[in-house]
């Protein structure tokens, strides 16, 4: 059984927040990731799905108003009779161990099955022990948390995902997530599993399968690659041919932005990655000359149609990461520059890339399946597009 302060404990137990939401498997892993448990956050390293940065401070446990959200952490063998200030340095890697230590003081981190607090950073874990982390939910940005239905079967859900709305939780977003608005629509056991993702501020065809068999297949053939995946996006400049663009990537080299993906070979630790890009149409934005392209990517590397269009000089139009200089956007997430500003310069609160049309065999039947999400209204006043030159 943990150690605890007696006196303190007795004082925390009474000032603990009431009103906590238990967050998932999956948003364990999110947040461990993504933000220290106190709600602190690297701005740089969460810089494109949060936007702006978290505060740094920490919310003394039981301030009115705040809302409360749990993350729980269990001790598996490898972590048997480590202090508890070491476990925690080990699940959320980038606190520092004052902070830790602040946190177990607030009372944020609880014995799971007793609801209360841990007092000595020095307590010793053990295997199967079970412990809840309490911080304060963030304070998110106001999202669409509206998507539509493309398809439905007993295995199979094809959403068409607007553009802002995060598919899982960060350390910017929580609640205005897709994830969590499929929760209040449909309940939490709903039992849709998601095949893949798209980027916070990509539109377009997601899909789901039942969990279990379907759910097992939808995600296989994605990995095998059986799927034909097609996205439009509006580029810089005039794109005059079809381009094959084989490039391999990874992490950026000399980028401030952590989650930057830059061209890096495979020598040193870059991944094959192949887009097929073919122009559409072409028309101007804001004075300057634009290309809708149709984009098919051959593999499935992070932001990888956006690092590509960029390195061939054809950024994708509104992309705050890959179509600007990295200042502008550092100003906004360590700097504290209004992001509404650098949207109003660049005429768009999102990148233009569509997720339009995708085609993979059925979960369940395994036949071949199409779907396909029109072209979005604010994209469309960017430049308009032509439906019958979306597909060969």
């Amino acid at each position: 059984m943990p150690r605890r302060l007696g006196a303190f404990a007795i004082m925390t137990e009474s000032v603990l927040p009431r009103d906590r939401r238990r967050v998932t498997d999956f948003e364990v892993t999110s947040l461990a990731t993504a933000t220290g448990a106190d709600g602190a956050t690297g701005s740089v390293e969460a810089a494109e799905s949060e936007g702006v940065a978290l505060p740094e401070d920490l919310v003394p446990a039981g301030e009115a108003g705040a809302d409360w959200i749990e993350i729980p952490l269990a001790v598996d063998v490898s972590h048997h009779g480590f202090r508890l200030d070491r476990f925690l340095s080990s699940r959320f890697g980038r606190l520092s161990r004052s902070r830790i230590h602040k946190m177990i003081a607030l009372g944020r981190v609880l014995d799971a099955a007793s609801n209360r607090p841990w007092g000595k950073p020095a307590s010793r874990v053990r295997t199967g022990d079970e412990l809840l982390i309490v911080r304060p939910a963030p304070v998110e940005p106001a999202v669409v948390r509206e998507y539509e239905e493309l398809h439905r079967d007993s295995a199979f859900l094809v959403l068409n995902k607007p553009a802002g709305l995060p598919v899982h939780p960060s350390a910017r977003y929580h609640r205005n997530t897709l994830t969590a608005v499929m929760r209040e629509r449909m309940g939490a056991g709903h039992g849709w599993e998601m095949g893949h993702r798209l980027d916070r501020e990509t539109s377009g065809v997601l899909v789901l399968a039942q969990r279990g068999e379907a759910a097992r297949r939808l995600k296989h053939a994605f990995f095998r690659r059986r799927t034909d995946k097609e996205y439009l996006a509006v580029v810089h400049g005039e794109l005059t041919s079809t381009h094959r663009i084989e490039i391999p990537l990874g992490p950026a080299r000399g980028s401030r932005i952590r989650i930057k993906v830059g061209e890096r070979s495979l020598d040193d630790g870059g991944l094959s990655a192949l887009t097929e890009v073919e122009p559409l149409q072409r028309g101007s934005f804001r004075g300057e000359p634009v290309t809708l392209v149709r984009a098919r990517p051959k593999t499935g590397r992070t932001h990888q149609i956006r690092v590509h269009l960029a390195l061939v000089g054809h950024a994708v139009v509104g992309d705050k990461v890959y179509g600007l200089d990295e200042q502008r956007f550092l100003d906004v997430v360590e700097d504290g520059r209004p992001i509404t500003e650098l949207e109003a310069e660049l005429g768009l609160s999102r990148h233009a890339l569509h997720a339009h049309r995708l085609t993979l065999p059925h979960p369940a039947s395994g036949e071949p399946v199409t779907f396909c999400a029109p072209w979005p209204d604010e994209l469309a006043q960017v430049l308009e597009f032509d439906p019958s030159r979306g597909s060969n």
